[in-house]
Order: C-alpha cells, then structure tokens, then sequence
C-alpha cells in the first residue's frame, strides 16, 4: 500500500524528528523510484518457468548487458524495475514469449557509492543502495573510534568541502545531516587533542571533548596526584614560549599544554 508524503511526516513527528527534518525525509522517499544501474553493477535477470532466459552479468561500460536470445540490451540508467519491463517487452516482441515473468536482482552495487574514510570502525565503500544521509552512511561504516574528532568534513565534486558537526547529524536536521550524493567523500581526521603532565595521575595525550574545560580535562587525565595542585595549573596555548595561569573554567582547544603544579606544603 503507498504511503503519502503526510503520513511519512506525521510518522517522523511523533518519533520526535523535527518538521523540516520529516518534511526532507519524506519528500526524499516520495521521490525515490529505486536504485538506478550504472556501468560495473551486477544483476541477476531471472524468467519464472524459462530458465534459458536466466543469467547473471555485469553491466559493461556502456551500460548494456547481453540476454539471450534477445542480445544486447542497455539497462544503464534503468532500474530493476524498469529493466524487468525492458526485458519483457523485448520477449514478447521478439516472439519469444507471450506473457513472460521477469524480475531483476542487483547482485553488487558499484556504480553509485560514496567513501567513508578516516577515524572510522570500519572505513571503505558504501554502495547507495537507497538513499543515504551522512548519519546513516557514518553508521554503517560502524561509527566514529574513540580516536576520531567530533566533526566530519564532506567532500563533493565541485562543492566546497563541508564540516559537519557529529552531534548536529545525531540531532538532525536537513541542513546538518545532508542527503549524500554517488561520488562523495566523508573523512573523520583525528580527534582535537591536548597535552596534559606534571602532578596528574595519568598523564599524556588525550581527545578533546566537546565543550571540555580545564577542570574536566584534569578528571579525563585520572585527578591530581597527592602532591598536585587542582587550582595551581599552567597553560601553554598555540605554541607560545611562555605558560600562563589556566582557570578551571577556561575552555580546553587543540594543541594545547597544561601544567599541574605541586602542592606547597
């Protein structure tokens, strides 16, 4: 039964999703008719009660694929179905068969994918099967290591290259959490860090959190030692020679250095 682009929208709203989230996501179904072949896909072309029709193959590099008996056929910009009602009227033309069954079966996805790379569980390809939002493909990809910024830049022929915050793709949004696009490329860099040492328990490198401050970045780093100091803390900020007095509140940025000083007994 067809689903109208209200009832997809009301569906999103009582899940929670935003009205301009919903309304982009329903009209992103409306408009999708199915996965549309292109050159290095592979389909299986199956003809219920005449298995001599039945093959699978890939499609060449100028979209065609062979049948046989009825030879080339080009399926390139064509999709299952689409192809499945080619396929059939080309029987029945021919003379082949009179009301034949035909149903096609993408066997791999190839032509139209995007590339998750970086910081990622599980970088590579991504065939766009269906449509894709960032979110989706990040998910698929087994989502952002510990070792991972929050942000993810997005790069699109001919666009200039997007970041797109990680906690703005969870939350939604059109804009946030665009439609992806075959050909594009979503790279997570390295987590942001900073440097922590002197009198912490566990000092080091660590990943910056979002919104992270002086004070937490010091329970990151496992507490002050029993000689340390909390509110005794240097600062060493883009590259400068010399350190400076660090309030706890102070928000932490990357590349940065703090000093935890000693007690004075």
């Amino acid at each position: 039964r067809a689903v109208t682009v209200a009832a997809v929208l009301f569906m999103l709203a009582s899940a929670g999703v935003s009205q301009a989230q919903a309304q982009a996501q329903a009209q992103a179904q409306s408009a999708y008719r199915g996965y549309v072949l292109g050159p290095d896909d592979t389909v299986q072309v199956i003809v219920y009660g005449q298995s001599e029709f039945n093959v699978t193959t890939r499609v060449k590099a100028d979209g065609s694929i062979v049948m046989p008996l009825i030879g080339i056929v080009p399926a390139g910009g064509e999709t299952n179905i689409t192809l499945a009602k080619l396929i059939t009227d080309k029987l029945v033309a021919g003379g082949y068969l009179k009301d034949p069954l035909v149903n096609i079966e993408v066997g791999a996805y190839v032509s139209r994918s995007v590339n998750i790379a970086g910081n990622v569980a599980a970088p590579g390809i991504v065939p766009l099967d269906r449509p894709y939002h960032a979110l989706e493909a990040l998910l698929k990809a087994g989502w952002v290591r510990a070792d991972g910024a929050n942000f993810v830049y997005l790069r699109r022929q001919g666009q200039p290259e997007r970041k797109l915050e990680v906690e703005q793709l969870v939350r939604g949004g059109a804009d946030s959490d665009p439609l992806l696009q075959p050909g594009d490329t979503m790279f997570v860099p390295p987590a942001e860090t900073f440097f922590i040492y002197g009198q912490i328990n566990s000092p080091g490198m660590k990943a910056i959190l979002p919104g992270m401050t002086v004070r937490q970045a010091i329970g990151l780093a496992g507490g002050v030692t029993a000689s340390g100091n909390a509110n005794k803390v240097g600062l060493i900020r883009g590259g400068a020679s010399k350190e400076t007095d660090a309030d706890p509140a102070q928000k932490i940025q990357n590349g940065d250095v703090i000093i935890i000083k000693e007690r004075l007994f």
